[in-house]
């Protein structure tokens, strides 16, 4: 669980015309939230929290103003649809030693049993409680060897120490799909290319 320290500045103005002058000096506004507290609005700088968000569910430590610390974790960030920069960011306050529900990435690893199926995702992330400044990664499942129709149930995943589900056992995370032959017979597509020729 990495750690990130960024300086946030608190902001009184708000509304889209504060927002893009906000954005057009490279910074990012932002909400901290949680523990009863009214919502906190800040600016943060654009590149070091674009740098800090390529991990998921970082811990960041946020100096604000020079003189409050505080540590929270990214709950939602608003992209640009077209030019993927960063419009908005809510924070979530936390503390050590305390508990959160969070969705870490899921990675499969091995080879699956040979016929050419494939492996869908159906989760692509799984939701976890665990504590706030101890947040793994990701987890790793291993898949070698499974054929189509084999699953990998949540209850099946192996997590870290103090890391629970907060999603039903039972739910499907991983499954093997057969594969589907979808292309012509050669002789089927050597008529059609000849008719069309014609």
């Amino acid at each position: 669980m990495s750690e990130v320290k960024i300086s946030a500045e608190t902001r009184s103005e708000f509304g889209k015309g504060a927002a893009r002058r906000i954005r057009r000096d490279n910074k990012v506004p932002g909400v901290l939230y949680g523990h009863g507290s009214d919502p906190l609005h800040l600016t943060l700088p654009g590149h070091e929290l674009l740098l800090a968000l390529r991990t998921p569910n970082v811990l960041i430590s946020l100096d604000i103003d020079g003189k409050a610390n505080e540590l929270a974790i990214p709950k939602s960030v608003q992209r640009d649809p077209i030019k993927g920069f960063l419009e908005h960011v809510d924070l979530q306050l936390v503390k050590r030693g305390e508990k959160v529900t969070v969705e870490i990435p899921v990675q499969a690893e091995g080879e699956l049993a040979a016929g050419g199926n494939l492996l869908e995702h159906v989760l692509n992330a799984l939701p976890v409680e665990t504590e706030a400044t101890h947040i793994p990664e990701a987890v790793t499942v291993s898949v070698e060897g499974l054929e189509a129709g084999a699953s990998i149930l949540a209850k099946d995943i192996t997590l870290p120490s103090g890391t629970t589900l907060a999603v039903d056992g039972d739910t499907v995370v991983l499954q093997v799909l057969s594969a589907q032959a979808e292309e012509a017979p050669e002789g089927e597509a050597a008529e059609g290319t000849e008719a069309a020729e014609a």
